[in-house]
C-alpha cells in the first residue's frame, strides 16, 4: 500500500522514506497544536503527550493487569522457591512455566519503554526541526557542500562561528536534504500540510517555565540550563537537570509499582527489580544531553502512566521504600487479597495445599485415589 505521508500529499514536498512515515505525522501534529495552543511550545507538548497516552492506553492496560497478575502468583513462586530450594535451574524452570500457565510476562515492566523508544526518537527529530538551529563544526563550516548549500538556499542565517538557522521556506528537494550532514536545514513548511505551515519561526522558548532566581526561561529545543547544576563549561559541560530528576522520580514510582518484590531465590527477580533503580539513573544521564522539550515529554507521560497504574493496582509493589512504608498503604498481603475472591481463594489454597509442578495431576486420578483411600478404610475396618 502506498504511504500516507509521502511527497505531494496535502502540501508535504519532501518525504525520505522509511523514517518519515513514521516522523511526519508526530511531527505535523506537534506543529498543530503549536498553532492551535497560542503559538505555546511547552503546552503543545503536554497536549501532544496526553493523546499519544490515551491512542496507546488499551495496549499498557493490558500489560498492566497482566503485572497484577504477577503478584498475586506470588504465594505459587514462593511454593516453588521452596520445595526446589538451592536449585536454582528447577526453579528458574518451574517459575517460568507457571508464568506461562497464568498468561503472565515477567517482562511486561519494561514494555511502556520499549514501546516509547521510537516516538522519542521521532520527538526528538521534531524537536531539532521545530528549533531551526543547526550546529555545525568548523570542518563542515568550511566544507564545499555546504557554501554550495547557502548559495542554493539563501534563507540560511549564521547566528554563531558553528550555528546556523534553517529558513521556513525555500526549495525542497536539494540534493543535501536527502541524507547526510546538512539534510536538518530542510525548510520546515516542506514537511507540513496545508493549513499547518508556519508563517514564523517556532519560538521554543516556555514564558511560564523559568528559574524565579535566575531569570532563564526554559528553551525547549536545548538542553535544560534553566533548572539545571552544569559540571565544567556553561556552554559544552554536563548538565544536572532537576527536570530529569523529577521525571527519574516518575520512573521509579511508575516502574517499582509493577516489579515484583526482590527475592534472592527466584533467578528473574534480580533482573527485573535492577530495571526500577536503571531506567531512572538513564533519565537523569538523557536530562544532560538531550533538549529539555524530550524531558517535559517524559514527565507528562510517565505521570499519565502512573496514575493509570494506580486505578487498576492501587500502589502495587511500590511499597516499602528502604523499609518504608506509609500508613495509608495496604500491606502485601491485603494486596495480594485485593483480586476476585474465586481467584484469590484459588490462588492461596493452592499455594498451601498444592505446590505447582509441570506434570499436575488430573481431574481423573482425584477420584481413583479418593476410592483407594475408603477401600483401604473398609478393609481395615472388617479386619479389625
Amino acid at each position: 500500500m502506498p504511504p500516507l505521508f509521502a511527497a505531494g500529499f496535502l502540501g508535504i514536498d519532501h518525504f525520505s522514506p522509511p523514517w518519515d512515515v513514521f516522523f511526519l505525522p508526530l511531527f505535523n501534529l506537534l506543529v498543530f497544536f503549536y498553532n492551535l495552543l497560542f503559538n505555546d511550545f511547552a503546552l503543545a507538548i503536554i497536549v501532544f503527550t496526553v493523546l499519544i497516552r490515551t491512542v496507546l492506553a488499551p495496549l499498557f492496560i493490558k500489560q498492566i493487569r497482566s503485572q497484577k497478575e504477577m503478584q498475586r502468583m506470588q504465594p505459587l513462586i514462593k511454593e516453588v522457591q521452596r520445595k526446589h530450594k538451592g536449585n536454582r535451574a528447577k526453579i528458574s524452570e518451574e517459575t517460568m512455566a507457571l508464568y506461562k500457565e497464568h498468561g503472565v510476562n515477567p517482562a511486561a515492566g519494561c514494555l511502556p519503554v520499549v514501546l516509547q523508544l521510537p516516538i522519542l526518537w521521532a520527538l526528538y527529530q521534531a524537536l531539532i526541526r521545530a528549533s531551526n538551529v543547526v550546529t555545525l563544526n568548523a570542518d563542515q563550516v568550511k566544507d564545499a557542500a555546504f557554501t554550495q548549500l547557502k548559495a542554493a538556499l539563501p534563507g540560511i542565517t549564521q547566528i554563531a562561528p558553528t550555528q546556523f538557522t534553517a529558513p521556513i521556506n525555500g526549495p525542497c528537494n536539494l540534493p543535501a536534504f536527502d541524507g547526510g550532514t546538512y539534510t536538518h536545514f530542510l525548510p520546515l513548511n516542506c514537511q507540513l500540510i496545508n493549513g499547518v505551515d508556519l508563517q514564523q519561526p517556532i519560538n521554543t522558548v516556555v514564558s511560564w517555565l523559568f528559574n524565579p532566581i535566575t531569570g532563564v526561561h526554559l528553551d525547549l529545543a536545548r538542553i535544560d540550563h534553566a533548572f539545571s547544576f552544569v559540571f565544567g563549561d556553561p556552554q559544552t559541560g554536563f548538565a544536572f537537570s532537576f527536570l530529569a530528576v523529577l521525571a527519574a522520580l516518575l520512573q521509579f514510582v511508575q516502574v517499582k509499582m509493577t516489579t515484583p518484590a526482590r527475592n534472592p531465590d527466584d533467578p528473574t527477580s534480580a533482573a527485573t527489580s535492577t530495571m526500577s533503580y536503571l531506567f531512572p539513573l538513564m533519565t537523569i544521564f538523557w536530562g544532560g544531553i538531550f533538549p529539555s522539550g524530550l524531558i517535559l515529554y517524559w514527565i507528562v507521560y510517565t505521570a499519565y502512566l502512573v496514575v493509570q497504574q494506580f486505578l487498576i493496582m492501587g500502589w502495587g509493589n511500590l511499597f516499602p521504600i528502604l523499609g518504608w512504608q506509609p500508613a495509608f498503604v495496604a500491606s502485601s498481603e491485603t494486596a495480594l487479597m485485593s483480586g476476585p475472591p474465586r481467584r484469590r481463594e484459588s490462588l492461596v489454597s493452592e499455594a498451601a495445599t498444592n505446590p505447582p509442578t509441570t506434570n499436575r495431576p488430573s481431574t481423573r486420578q482425584a477420584p481413583n485415589r479418593a476410592a483407594k483411600s475408603r477401600t483401604g478404610q473398609k478393609r481395615r475396618g472388617r479386619k479389625r
